[in-house]
Order: C-alpha cells, then structure tokens, then sequence
C-alpha cells in the first residue's frame, strides 16, 4: 500500500472523531440545559467557538435535528428544541408502550437470570453516574432503559425506542437540574430490577407504569408551572 493512501485512511479515521466529539459535545450541551431551549444556533458563531468547520458542525447539527433535539424555523434556522407539556406525555406515553412491551417479553425468557443479572450492572452503572455529571447521568439511564428493550430480542422494538430516545433527551432536563435528578435515581429503577426478576410480566408492567408517570408528571407539572408565569 502506498504510505499517502495509509496517511489518507489515517485522517478519515481522524475526521470522523473529531465529527463524534463535536456531536456529543452538542448533545451534552442540550441535554443539560448548557445551550437552553429555543437558544438559536449561528453555524459561523458555533464553529468558531468549537474549532471545528462549518461542514463538520452541520453533518453534527443535522444528526441532532435527525434526533429531535434542535428544530429548524420556515427560514432554515436551527434552534435548541422547545418541549410543551403535550409534548412530554406523548413521548412518555410512547416509551412506556415499547418498555412495556419489553417487560413482558423479557419475563417470558428462559434465560431470565442472565438477563437481570445484566440489568442489575445497568443499575450499578446508573448508580455510579451520580457521582458524575448530569450528562452521566443521562447516558446512564438511557442506558438502563435500552436494555430492557435490547433484552426483548425484539429489533423493531429496540429501534423504535431509539428513534424516541431522542427525543427523550430532549425532556429529562426540560423541567430542570433538580428534577431530572431526582427521576433519574438509581432507587428509582431498582424496582423495575426486581419486578422483572420475579418474571411476573404484569407486575413488572405496573411498576414501570408508575416509574413513567411519575416522572412524566414532574416534568410536566415544572413545565406548566413555568407557563404559566408568562
């Protein structure tokens, strides 16, 4: 192989990193409210202040817009998400129906043992992430909640909790620190553990339910609150 063609292959491997780290590094800023919702985002500004150019910041703002994190106005504009109340009850109430789904296939699996033991290292890991960042924090739970579908064997489900997953970012910090915290807890999901473990499907469903209403409805009581001192 000739030695330009290696130095090519090298910085493709390199582009496309420094496209990663721009991308999570957005990502992380939205989620933990650093770039605010309805926040405009200026490509020229943005690049500059990230290092990167201005080719590789939209190939990163694309995929955010792809993930329902930013929305793009009648002229082109991007801006950071603005998440309503409805909004927030949709999408909970779409999670719950793929995670319930979940539930209830997982129980039903042979392997049950294995596949709880799995999910109790989720719970660790989502434990462990209060000692970091709320942007650990989100990662860990979003992490916790995948692989209840991943353990479901069911593809289409797990691809579709993804797509929504998304869009679930964009809501875990809508209502603020404080309540994104306290909905992220790892006390909080080890009940889902145990419900499942017990391979009781219509528990583990009922459980689940009152871990998404509750914290669908902080959310959106913050969020009402808020609207209404407007």
């Amino acid at each position: 192989m000739a030695i330009d063609a290696q130095f090519s292959s090298l910085g493709a491997i390199e582009r496309v990193t420094r496209r990663e780290l721009i991308l999570d590094r957005l990502r992380e800023a939205v989620t933990t409210g650093e770039l605010p919702q309805g926040t405009h985002l200026a490509e020229t500004e943005l690049s500059a202040s990230l290092g990167v150019s201005r080719g590789t910041l939209r190939e990163a703002l694309r995929h955010l817009e792809q993930q329902g994190l930013l929305t793009k106005d009648a002229r082109g504009r991007l801006s950071v998400r603005v998440v309503t109340a409805a909004e927030v009850r949709d999408i909970f109430d779409v999670r719950f129906a793929l995670e319930s789904l979940a539930c209830e296939t997982v129980c039903a699996r042979d392997d049950l043992e294995a596949v709880v033991a799995e999910l109790r290292r989720a719970l660790e890991r989502l434990a462990e992430s209060e000692r970091g960042s709320i942007a650990d924090q989100v990662a860990a739970d979003l992490a916790f909640h995948e692989a209840i579908c991943a353990a479901s064997g069911n593809g289409t489900l797990l691809e579709s909790w993804r797509r929504v997953s998304g869009l679930a970012r964009a809501v875990i910090t809508a209502a603020g620190r404080d309540t994104a915290i306290a909905n992220m807890a790892a006390d909080r999901h080890a009940p889902i553990v145990e419900a499942i473990a017990s391979g009781d499907a219509e528990r583990a469903r009922a459980v689940l339910r009152e871990h998404n209403d509750s914290a669908r409805e902080a959310i959106v009581e913050r969020l009402e609150a808020a609207a209404a001192t407007i």
